[in-house]
């Protein structure tokens, strides 16, 4: 008897531990350093439904910008030339606050006077901008290649803080 109990609490221990080694592998879907971004999906300037799944492979610059704000307008030539340079190995996404906009048609003359070609992302319901709890602009992510944030960044970005947040030469 005592060994069927003996046997038995084995086996239910194992079980446990095999349990919470499955859950712990899971990844947390969030908005820590460590946390799987949340997916999203939205449409570009073309017309075109991205989410951000759509991005994984290549590291990921994940940033929420709008057109009356002076701090995006200036990083956003330097995130420019380094999607030129270095496309291959990351992608861009900008993320623009259309809800506060004028109107789409502004954002998409703006880019279009800029030159800018990395992806842009239209949130006119403000959707993504509220489900990544963006306050203040410019707002940048910095996801792995399989979406997982490493790096966060409140505030105007310049040349070297991208580089070493994306781990470029």
């Amino acid at each position: 008897m005592k060994q069927k109990l003996a046997v038995f609490l084995l086996i239910v221990l194992a079980a446990i531990a095999v349990w919470q080694w499955i859950n712990s592998q899971k990844e947390t879907v969030g908005l820590e350093i460590g946390n799987k971004a949340p997916n999203f999906e939205v449409t570009t300037l073309d017309g075109e439904k991205k989410s951000l799944s759509d991005f994984y492979g290549k590291k990921v610059l994940l940033n929420f910008w709008a057109t009356w704000c002076p701090p995006c307008k200036k990083e956003m030539p330097i995130m420019q030339k380094i999607y030129e340079k270095h496309q291959d190995e990351i992608t861009i996404v900008a993320v623009n606050f259309t809800a506060s906009e004028k109107s789409a048609k502004d954002v998409e003359n703006f880019v279009q006077q800029a030159g800018f070609t990395f992806p842009i992302l239209l949130d006119p319901k403000n959707k993504m901008n509220s489900g990544y709890k963006i306050l203040t602009y410019p707002t940048s992510f910095f996801l792995d290649e399989n979406g997982v944030i490493q790096d966060k960044v409140v505030g105007e970005l310049n040349e070297k803080t991208i580089k070493e947040k994306l781990n470029l030469k």
